[in-house]
């Protein structure tokens, strides 16, 4: 694999995630997201890899649209930083495969603490030192689950799966990425509120 600049995903000098084992299988139960969903998002993997550039598109598509999403991206001027979008990008389609593969073991639990920094004031911008806007809302962080859910879907009918193995990996999709959006959500909670 080609190195992807501040992928840090299994880096060993990553801090520990915050988030205790009890806390983490907890929220995984009250999302229902178990073994079934793991080895769904397993089969969707190979079928997902070839077209996650399209799937990506999508998805920008969907930013740059809406100028309220792409100012995150921006300058104060609200120049995007095409260098920025870039190494996102990048990052993006990985997270893609590596949702389809988790372990959802602390080395996972690590990075998503890693991400969530990335879109508070603590950490935006610095992993790809650009100057775009300083901070994304959590409204915002949570409100993204439903297009990068929904979008998903017309591409796992395109792995060749039958219908009901779609919705399994749709169904293990979702419950992923909210799963992901919560941990990313944790460094906005005050301590003692997550």
């Amino acid at each position: 694999m080609t190195a992807i600049p501040g992928y840090r995903l299994n880096d060993p000098t990553l801090p520990a995630s915050p988030v205790t084992t009890q806390q983490f299988e907890e929220l995984k139960a009250s999302l229902l997201f178990g073994p079934d969903d793991v080895a769904a998002l397993k089969r969707a993997h190979d079928g997902l890899k070839p077209q996650v550039e399209a799937i990506l598109d999508v998805w920008y598509g969907f930013v740059g649209g809406n100028p309220h999403l792409l100012r995150y991206f921006s300058t104060s001027a609200g120049e995007p930083v095409g260098a920025y979008l870039d190494a996102v990008r990048k990052r993006f389609g990985q997270w893609i495969l590596d949702t389809c593969r988790a372990d959802y073991d602390a080395a996972w639990l690590a990075y998503q603490e890693e991400i969530g920094k990335r879109h508070h004031r603590i950490g935006k911008n610095k992993t790809d030192g650009v100057a775009a806007a300083p901070h994304i809302p959590m409204s915002q962080l949570l409100a993204l689950v439903i297009p990068i859910s929904a979008t998903m879907k017309s591409f796992l009918a395109k792995t060749g799966a039958s219908p009901d193995e779609v919705e399994a990996m749709h169904a293990a999709w979702t419950k992923s990425v909210l799963l992901q959006a919560i941990l990313w959500a944790r460094p906005y909670a005050k301590d003692g509120d997550f």
